[in-house]
């Protein structure tokens, strides 16, 4: 991430190996806007943001929906 103000940040995960990474790009920017809404800094809104997007990849990383790409599980912090 490069702020305006010249900034960099880096985000680094571990890959996961999965399949079902349909819609993450989606899912980022709704979280990232969430977390602005919210009231957080930039920075700190894209880490949250982050953050979900890798947790609903690990979760739903063994869930086979379909043929190819398959969902993250977007609700993995409220169902098991």
């Amino acid at each position: 991430l490069y702020t305006a103000d010249g900034v960099e940040q880096r985000y680094r995960y571990e890959r996961i190996d999965t399949l079902n990474t349909h819609g993450t790009g989606c899912t980022l920017s709704s979280a990232v806007a969430s977390f602005l809404a919210q009231g957080h800094e930039l920075p700190e809104a894209v880490r949250r943001a982050e953050d979900y997007v890798h947790g609903a990849i690990m979760a739903g990383r063994e869930y086979r929906t379909g043929r190819g790409h398959g969902p993250v599980h977007h609700f993995y912090r409220f169902w098991k």
